[in-house]
């Protein structure tokens, strides 16, 4: 059986994904970053964790093949597809003081870490999702930029 969600921008959704069943992410429009976390179905205590799946993989870029880890060093998810190739492993979800940090202006600025409580239904303190197509470049000397999203409208990874 197959479901199609479109997830507005500055929202989120909880969808239960089974064992074996697919998980499409499409950039509708092009650009988009995608504040993807899951957690395990009856034990939230067990989520994604980009520090353990980049440990397993011993590399901060997700390819083909890899395995997406918890924060217990259980298997949770496979790549098997990815047409961009460039997904952030490495930065939080955007919260209120990053925007004061950054910008000055967190004051009740939609932001993703409130997106992903309220669609779980929790309190999180904070949550390091896998940002999808967020374009993070590591520099030799250990410096990072955010680059634009080099995904097109249409790119997708399963």
């Amino acid at each position: 059986m197959s479901e199609e969600y479109v997830i507005p921008a500055c929202s989120g959704m909880k969808v239960e994904v089974k064992r074996g069943h697919r998980i499409t992410v499409i950039d509708v429009d092009g650009g988009q970053v995608v504040d993807f976390f899951a957690e395990v179905t009856d034990n939230p205590q067990e989520f994604l964790s980009t520090g353990v799946t980049i440990d397993c993989n011993e590399s901060f870029k997700l390819n083909i093949g890899d395995l997406i880890y918890t924060n217990l060093y259980h298997p949770m998810l496979e790549i098997l597809s990815d047409d961009v190739g460039e997904h952030d492993l490495l930065h939080p979800c955007c919260r209120p003081e990053m925007y004061d940090f950054f910008y000055h202006n967190g004051a009740r600025h939609p932001n993703c870490l409130d997106n992903i409580n309220r669609a779980l239904g929790e309190q999180r303190a904070m949550i390091t999702p896998i940002n999808l197509f967020m374009h993070t470049k590591i520099n030799d000397n250990g410096d990072i930029s955010v680059e634009r999203p080099l995904s097109k409208a249409g790119d997708k990874i399963d």
